[in-house]
């Protein structure tokens, strides 16, 4: 059952168009992350659900409650913004506390919530320091711990960790997710960095233009993407695409390889200007390719080595594709050798070009 429910929202800042008819529902009890790159309407949504802008039309509601033109003070929602804004002249202790003992809870509870926060996020060590004593990792834990003690029906974050290097990323991640789970809390969660939304989501919302592309468990949105735009926003090293046509009879062209297709479940199949979608992941390097996958041969022209992993951009025909493939595959990696790639095709995502709406899949075989 949704706990928070967004409907027609929109919001203009003159002719740019922030929201645009907005519906999302966020789940109680779950950890939603509301992914989207800058500019999509993600902290525009976030400030009109606490509050601190209204909406030109639309309503959002908690627990059925329409909370559209409440006060923010009145809302039971915690809210972490994507600054620190911790004031200077309290202590870390007392920025935690700070909006507890606005809603006059007692001194013991404040003691207990704050200590239990601090505990979570590593940070017990700095109760008695100043904002000015902290390191930038230090200011931002605390700023996390002082909007996730508030008794609230939501916490909403809005890209609190945007700036970090990626290890202090990595641990408060790790943080949060043990907090929400510790909370048993809703956390609706605003991010542009899609690795930060995968690794932290229970279900994934992905935003573009202030319209939702797509909302399901993570795993879905990842791999069933039902537009362009989600499968190019969630997910690294980039997608691959790729433009082709269908003759809507099954069969699908494009520069670098053709194959059959199938229709999604409620459509016709694929006819006239498609786009193609494969991730990297989808792309082996394999001279013995099963008899249904796509197959070819090709040329490498960057290698990146990215630890874990290693990410080779290839052409293809007239195509740059990109793959990647765990450190020690044995394979040629040097600018200009030859490389033997195969996909499966039911791996091969196939859009309407001009929607951008998924409209099937690849099936069958089919060569470069």
């Amino acid at each position: 059952m949704a706990l928070l429910e967004f409907r027609g929202l929109r919001k203009a800042y003159g002719r740019a168009i922030a929201l645009d008819g907005l519906d999302l529902d966020v789940e109680a009890g779950v950890f939603t992350v509301l992914c989207g790159p800058p500019r999509s309407g993600k902290s525009v949504l976030m400030r009109i659900l606490v509050g601190l802008e209204r909406p030109d039309a639309g309503r959002l509601s908690i627990d059925g409650i329409d909370i559209t033109h409440v006060p923010p003070g009145r809302r039971r929602l915690s809210y972490v913004p994507q600054s620190f804004a911790l004031y200077p002249h309290m202590s870390v202790r007392d920025n935690i506390a700070y909006p507890m003992r606005l809603q006059g809870a007692a001194a013991r509870e404040i003691h207990r919530q704050v200590d239990r926060a601090a505990q979570i996020l590593n940070i017990t060590h700095l109760l008695q320091k100043r904002p000015d004593q902290l390191s930038g990792g230090e200011k931002q834990r605390t700023a996390v711990a002082r909007g996730l003690v508030k008794d609230a029906d939501v916490f909403v974050l809005d890209d609190p960790l945007v700036g970090l290097d990626f290890k202090l990323r990595e641990r408060l991640m790790d943080d949060l997710r043990a907090m929400q789970a510790e909370l048993h809390a809703t956390f609706f969660y605003a991010t542009a960095d899609s690795l930060e939304a995968l690794t932290m989501a229970d279900r994934l919302a992905v935003v573009e233009a202030g319209r939702i592309l797509q909302h399901d468990e993570t795993e879905a949105v990842y791999d069933r993407p039902q537009h362009e735009k989600a499968m190019q926003i969630v997910g690294f090293p980039r997608c691959n695409f790729l433009d082709g046509t269908a003759d809507g009879r099954g069969r699908c062209e494009t520069p670098a390889f053709a194959f059959a297709s199938e229709a999604e479940a409620d459509g016709a199949l694929p006819q006239g200007d498609i786009r193609i979608g494969i991730r990297p992941e989808a792309i082996t390097v394999t001279d013995a390719p099963a008899a249904d996958h796509l197959s070819g041969i090709g040329r490498v022209r960057l290698v990146e080595d990215l630890g874990a992993e290693t990410v080779v951009y290839f052409e293809i025909g007239s195509e740059t594709l990109v793959t990647c493939h765990p450190v020690g595959t044995p394979m040629p990696l040097g600018y200009d050798d030859a490389i033997p790639i195969a996909i499966d095709p039911q791996h091969v995502a196939v859009f309407d070009r001009g929607t951008g709406r998924r409209v099937g899949r690849g099936v069958g075989n089919g060569h470069a």
